[in-house]
């Protein structure tokens, strides 16, 4: 037999809202306005960059408006979660884990190219170390999709308690 079976009405009211009603720890909330910063001030710079340097070479331009893009999805998700201050289920961790795996894949795909293309013993380390980047991006986003379905499943457990009584 379950704990819900035997719990109380209010008792499973209580852990439902205390699922679904957590708000960011202060320590959560202080990283994500670090994120903020940083993601804002990289961007800054890189636009300015790219924006005072018009005889740089177009792959380098590139590069830069791609920088430009991932700076502007992190502060967009760190606005995100700030804004909504309540992590419903773990969604933001699944978010942050899916941007990183993109970002991180991505550069580690450019720099393994440009080992590729040039054979540099610098392009090929960075390649490597992207390489890692990735590897530890998924296994982040795994844990953080099956946190994230723990969550829903005490929840959907918790909704069919209450829903029998």
């Amino acid at each position: 037999m379950s704990s819900e079976a035997t719990s109380s009405p209010n008792e499973l009211h209580r852990q439902l809202r205390e699922l679904t009603e957590r708000t960011l720890s202060p320590a959560a909330r202080y990283a994500h306005v670090m994120l903020l910063l940083v993601a804002t001030a990289v961007g800054i710079v890189v636009a300015a960059l790219l924006l005072t340097e018009p005889a740089l070479p177009l792959r380098t331009r590139a590069a830069f408006g791609v920088m430009c893009l991932i700076a502007a999805s992190w502060v967009a998700y760190a606005c995100w979660v700030l804004l909504r201050r309540r992590p419903l289920l773990q969604a933001h961790r699944v978010v942050a884990g899916y941007l990183s795996t993109v970002f991180s894949g991505l550069f580690a795909c450019a720099a393994i190219g440009a080992g590729i293309a040039t054979g540099a013993p610098a392009a090929w380390f960075a390649g490597s170390l992207g390489a890692v980047m990735f590897a530890v991006a998924v296994m982040l986003l795994v844990r953080a999709r099956w946190n994230r379905s723990e969550l829903r499943a005490r929840r959907d457990e918790l909704v069919r308690a209450l829903a029998g009584d």
